[in-house]
């Protein structure tokens, strides 16, 4: 049943008897377990992820179990004939279920590992993403390693004490870094929205200004939670935590950990002996005793998006843990999401940014402009021009050269030679590309050899580059430099770090190793790939990893330059302008005035779902059955969704919007049609993403 807002009533004599009856084995010869005196109702959020049983369930405590089940700890009960796992919430002196209570059949273990703040949270995550609370605490509580509790356990952990105030090193160069860091030693809680400053030098990055923030939120008693995209950049934290810290003053959180390590740290973090954890997107909901801050780095990579039910992204959850805990929000990047920019606009996070000068950052160039045509002709608009082989010619001398290139592979999209057309596999309609020089077609799709080859529209046999891969390039720049190392990063071969020595680092969107001292140059090739994609986010996308890439590069006073390739120069393009200016804080604010003019979001609330068109006319016809009075959701579609290897094929697509004032009735009454179609077992699946990405719009 239902948690109520009602104090619990003393119970009756009549009710402990009708428990005490509910426990009683239905063999006569069983032993008989007695009902336990005090709070003898235990409620369990089962992990069912049935939309329908979306709520706890009142089971009997008996005796044997009353002091092991207290609210937080795993539990094994009987539902519906079967044995399902689950966490007890709460204890009550009597039941809401006026029938007879099944009995809890075990404690898994004693350790309340589901705490009151992150089973709000995400009760809250829940409602908004509109998904069942299961989905969400399968992400939120790691799965229970028993070794790692007993070898816990078996160790004298040592108390913790917080650290000293730290000297502002990184933060100078932001005028509110000295108050920010003030009010997280303090007992405040602010909210800022972060854009970092480039810079080569290792105590001013922005590693060590996380560390910095920690230090300071420590020195007050309080705890913290950094999240950041992937295990390369937990690492650069992790040494800027340590040189900042000490060593064992932290823990790690990532999926390579391993079970029994990860669910280790975990512990140390639950149980209070450390208090500071850094991690990848799981670490989001790491039960950080006192918490005080929590940080994000780069909220907008798709990495931090959760790609399983409820498909929560990072930046929500931590912005409903800080409000839930009264901790201190930071979410920081060297460019700002638009979702950041309506949290800006609306005053729930407040600016901390510099405004370096232009000695302080690389100098940038674009490809193709008029003056470069009228010196190299077509060429200025290759996929290498002359201007950016100058300036990794010029820039080898002192270092090495970072060149991004959109995508890996060989050649990964081919098109017919005569009329232009995408070549399309006969048989799923899937793209063509190449592996290798000498290799036949291959579709990247269903991975079938398309050899022989014809063009469905000219007939043609005949194939030209689309779109030319990072091997490739690594290839074309190998024989372009000869005698200079190349080093490729990206896909299953990711480098972190390469020295000073002149090298041609081929990498793809964030895939860049760090350089130490900084790159000489920085190719940004094929720009029309990242900003043409047919999404939402292109602009947005493609400025995130042009800035990543550039902010490696040396300042314009030591020699560092950017090349920004195979973009259009005959129309304006913000992103391009940002990245030439510096300026992404008014990338931003257009993009978001933009979204807000066409009612896209974050502008608005959307909810996009996916399946056949029968079955999504009938759930936004449960929808507007749902809504409350006075509310209402518009229907973008069906439309079909272009076939592909990720199960799309044959499906259409709807989307749902509302003003934002209403997103959260919405929200409800999706759930509610989720619910209706899982308590009738209603045939066939409909996926909802509610505010979804870009690239699902």
């Amino acid at each position: 049943m239902p948690d109520s807002d009602d104090a619990p009533h003393p119970a009756t004599t009549e009710q402990l008897q009708l428990l005490h009856s509910a426990v009683q084995p239905k063999s006569s010869t069983a032993e008989s377990r007695d009902v336990a005196v005090d709070l003898p109702v235990a409620r369990v959020v089962l992990d069912v992820p049935l939309p329908h049983l979306d709520r706890p369930f009142e089971y009997a405590v008996p005796a044997d179990l009353a002091q092991a089940a207290q609210p937080g700890v795993r539990v094994k009960v009987r539902f519906a004939g079967k044995e399902a796992g689950g966490f007890v919430v709460d204890r009550a002196e009597t039941a809401e279920h006026v029938g007879r209570l099944t009995p809890l059949r075990r404690v898994v273990s004693p350790e309340s590992v589901l705490t009151p703040a992150v089973l709000d949270a995400a009760r809250r995550v829940a409602d908004h993403y509109a998904g069942p609370l299961a989905d969400v605490l399968r992400l939120a509580v790691p799965p229970r390693h028993a070794a790692a509790e007993k070898a816990l356990d078996a160790k004298d952990a040592p108390a913790w004490s917080p650290p000293s105030m730290p000297e502002s090193v990184a933060w100078q160069r932001y005028p509110a870094g000295a108050a920010f860091l003030r009010r997280l030693a303090g007992d405040s809680d602010p909210a800022a929205s972060w854009l970092a400053a480039p810079t080569v030098d290792p105590a001013q990055d922005w590693p060590a200004a996380l560390a910095e923030a920690a230090q300071a939120t420590l020195s007050g008693g309080r705890g913290v939670l950094i999240v950041v995209p992937d295990h390369r950049d937990v690492d650069r934290v992790e040494r800027a935590l340590v040189a900042q810290l000490g060593e064992d003053r932290h823990v790690r959180l990532t999926a390579e950990q391993g079970p029994q390590a990860r669910y280790t740290a975990w512990l140390k973090i639950l149980r209070g002996q450390v208090r500071c954890v850094v991690g990848t997107r799981a670490a989001a909901w790491a039960p950080v005793r006192d918490l005080g801050l929590v940080a994000c780095w780069d909220d907008g990579d798709d990495l931090l998006a959760e790609p399983r039910s409820p498909y929560a992204q990072t930046r929500q959850v931590l912005r409903i843990r800080a409000r839930r805990e009264r901790a201190a929000l930071l979410l920081g990047g060297f460019a700002r999401s638009v979702a950041v920019q309506r949290w800006l606009d609306d005053g729930v996070v407040q600016p901390v940014e510099a405004r370096p000068s232009r000695g302080d950052l690389p100098r940038v160039i674009v490809a193709g402009d008029d003056v470069q045509v009228e010196r190299a002709g077509a060429a200025a608009h290759a996929h290498l021009p002359p201007v950016a082989w100058s300036a990794a010619h010029e820039a080898l001398r002192s270092g090495p050269v970072l060149v991004q290139v959109p995508r890996r592979g060989y050649l990964p999209t081919l098109r017919c030679a005569n009329c232009r057309s995408l070549a399309r596999c006969a048989h799923c309609h899937g793209p063509l590309g190449l592996r290798s020089a000498d290799g036949p077609p291959v579709c990247r799709w269903c991975g079938k050899v398309a050899q022989p080859w014809s063009c469905a529209e000219c007939g043609a046999d005949r194939l030209r580059a689309a779109v030319v891969g990072a091997r490739r390039t690594a290839e074309e720049l190998g024989r372009a430099f000869p005698g200079v190392e190349v080093v490729r990063s990206g896909a299953g071969e990711i480098v972190a770090h390469v020295d000073s020595g002149p090298a041609l680092v081929i990498a793809t969107p964030g895939a860049e190793p760090v350089a130490e001292g900084g790159y000489a140059a920085t190719l940004l090739l094929d720009g029309w790939a990242l900003l043409d994609r047919p999404a939402l986010d292109a602009g947005e996308e493609t400025l995130r990893r042009w800035l990543a890439a550039a902010a490696l590069t040396r300042p314009s006073r030591a020699g560092g330059t950017v090349v920004v390739c195979g973009v259009a120069t005959d129309a304006p393009q913000p992103a391009v302008e940002a990245v030439v200016r510096w300026a992404p804080y008014t990338f931003a604010e257009r993009e978001l005035a933009e979204r807000r003019e066409l009612r896209l979001p974050p502008a608005e609330w959307v909810a996009a779902l996916t399946g056949t068109t029968a079955d999504l006319t009938a759930f936004a016809d449960a929808v507007d059955h749902a809504l409350p009075a006075g509310a209402a959701v518009e229907r973008l579609g069906p439309l079909p969704v272009e076939g592909g290897n990720d199960g799309t094929d044959g499906a259409a697509r709807l989307l749902l919007r509302a003003p934002l004032a209403q997103g959260t009735a919405a929200a409800h009454a999706v759930m509610a049609a989720r619910a209706g179609r899982s308590a009738r077992k209603t045939p066939g699946t409909v996926t909802v993403r509610v505010d979804p990405s870009g690239a699902l719009l």
